[in-house]
């Protein structure tokens, strides 16, 4: 099974090839491994819309519908993990991670329903860059169990597919989200600063991170500190100028 994941990150991409191309070759290996649904998607921010986001993949007919039409975005324990692991993950380690949480009800009921969808189990490898995170893979459908190393190959897969077919699609994106930071912040606090440059609140940015506003204030002081500003205004304006954020 894993040959196939091998290969791809062996097979090195000819400039001159095209988004179609990359693709296919991605399609073919999670199909290879077994998955029946797939997305590779960049990092949303908050006006982002899906055709913005999405760089290739599949879900079950109506599934996405469904989703939205139940406001599970707001309680989805498989996204709201990301802020947990800088690995790959399990569907069911992002359940087991908020049983306390107020809104675990819902996410029960979100996954029973993801079942009716032919969406029994997933996968879900988050992509890191300089700035925080980047993009994610997801895999879904039928069950497979994945050994730790395989989750170590999967990770690599995750990141080899998303620079590439992001290249192809958007150079310019590209080459902002790979470029040197000279400043030297945490992966926290780029992901910080980078919501901080949408003009979001230390609230907005505390739900989307899975952190407290307070957490995200004490990311916002180190930020200050490290770039001399005297304000959140002057480090959106530092940030532009030193290309940290555009």
């Amino acid at each position: 099974m894993m040959n196939a994941v091998l290969q791809f990150l062996e097979t090195k991409r000819n400039e001159e090839e095209g988004a179609e191309s990359i693709r296919n070759r991605i399609s073919n290996v999670i199909n290879e491994l077994g998955f029946d649904y797939f997305t590779l998607v960049r990092q949303p921010g908050p006006e982002s819309q899906a055709w913005d986001i999405m760089l290739e993949g599949k879900w079950p007919k109506g599934w996405p519908e469904l989703y939205v039409k139940r406001k599970y975005a707001a309680v989805d324990p498989i996204v709201r993990y990301l802020g947990h692991s800088q690995r790959g993950y399990r569907w069911r380690d992002a359940m087991e991670a908020f049983q306390e949480d107020s809104h675990y009800k819902r996410m029960e009921r979100m996954m029973v329903d993801a079942r009716r969808f032919g969406l029994e189990d997933g996968y879900v490898f988050p992509v890191h860059g300089r700035r925080g995170l980047v993009g994610v893979l997801t895999v879904a459908g039928r069950p497979v169990e994945l050994s730790p190393s395989q989750m170590a190959m999967m990770d690599a897969l995750s990141k080899k597919a998303f620079w590439e077919l992001l290249e192809a699609l958007d150079p310019d994106a590209h080459e902002r989200l790979s470029r040197p930071v000279s400043v030297a912040l945490t992966r926290r606090e780029m992901e910080t600063l980078e919501y901080l440059g949408y003009g979001m609140t230390s609230n907005e940015m505390g739900a989307t991170l899975g952190l407290s506003a307070h957490t995200v204030d004490w990311y916002m002081n180190g930020i200050q500190d490290k770039l001399n500003a005297k304000n959140r205004h002057h480090v959106v304006a530092i940030a532009f100028r030193l290309g940290l954020i555009s």
